[in-house]
């Protein structure tokens, strides 16, 4: 039943406020049998139904009662040392502030609805006269290859800005330090042939895996804003050039003169299906960014401390 202890653990380690209520359960329990009507004093209705949920109440022969009344005592204790010389995962991760806002999801709706230009010529047309309105002044006084170079500067900006403003690298490395202490756990007691803590370990996996649901929206999260400034960018490239069947240039560009390649038309096949315009808006942007990034002083490793 050592799994009683590790829930117990977890429960009161992502919740100051659940200890206190696991206490008064562990009080009011009469032979370990303890019903709401007990506990409803001290307890909220969703203390009580975590307890359930998490299996520390079960069904009892009036009530509910304790799994295991020893177990969930030794949860409350201070995990000094786990079992086999190995410890529990101390990682505990508030995975609330994850949640998208509102503003974040009507992003995602419109960035699914820009993806539209890159197939359908007319919404490509429609959004590319409005960014020309912008963009196109700038077309009139540099040559193209310097205005793809201003808009991957300004892209590799805000991109760098919004991921590292809107990602908790902190929070992330929480996530892969608590999966790399499951792995290790789980190792070493595969080496002992400790088959309860494994069984402990790969429960405590299952329950870890909402970790990587949250990391995954930790990073996808900036990406939808980063998408959703971008895809503008693109499809006005798109409609200046004249990328497409049967689509017209609407500026003069010349040719470019590539690295490796020479001169090259923009929209020339340079690096297998990949055309001279976008190779060269991502060697600027990657130069940029890194650029950026160096002079920022931003790092974008995730890191626990």
């Amino acid at each position: 039943m050592a799994r009683i202890e590790s829930r117990v653990r977890d429960l009161v380690g992502s919740d100051a406020d659940m200890r206190a209520a696991v206490e008064t359960v562990l009080d009011r329990a009469d032979d370990g049998e303890v019903e709401w009507a007990d506990v409803r004093d001290e307890l909220t209705s969703g203390q009580w139904g975590r307890l359930i949920e998490k299996g520390i109440l079960v069904d009892g022969d009036e009530g509910f009662r304790l799994a295991d009344v020893g177990e969930t005592r030794a949860g409350l204790e201070d995990d000094t040392s786990g079992s086999g010389g190995s410890s529990s995962s101390s990682t505990d991760i508030d995975s609330g502030d994850s949640s998208w806002s509102k503003y974040d999801k009507g992003a995602a709706v419109v960035t699914v609805g820009l993806f539209l230009g890159y197939s359908v010529s007319e919404v490509r047309n429609v959004i590319g006269g409005v960014m020309d309105v912008a963009l196109g002044p700038l077309a009139e006084m540099l040559p193209f290859y310097a205005v793809v170079m201003v808009l991957a500067l300004a892209t590799g900006l805000y991109s760098t800005l919004l991921q590292a403003n809107l990602m908790d690298m902190e929070k992330m490395g929480m996530y892969q330090e608590r999966m790399k202490d499951i792995q290790q756990r789980q190792k070493d007691a595969k080496e002992r042939g400790d088959d309860a803590e494994l069984e402990k370990i790969q429960e405590e996996q299952m329950e870890a895996m909402g970790d990587q649901m949250g990391m995954f929206k930790e990073q996808f999260r900036p990406m939808v804003w980063i998408m959703f400034l971008t895809i503008p960018v693109f499809l006005w490239m798109y409609w200046a050039i004249g990328v497409g069947g049967n689509a017209q240039p609407h500026i003069i560009t010349g040719n470019i003169v590539l690295p490796l390649v020479g001169t090259a038309e923009w929209t020339q096949g340079v690096l297998g299906p990949m055309q001279a315009w976008i190779v060269w808006y991502f060697l600027c942007s990657m130069g940029f960014t890194q650029i950026i990034r160096k002079s920022l002083n931003i790092d974008m490793s995730p890191s626990a401390s």
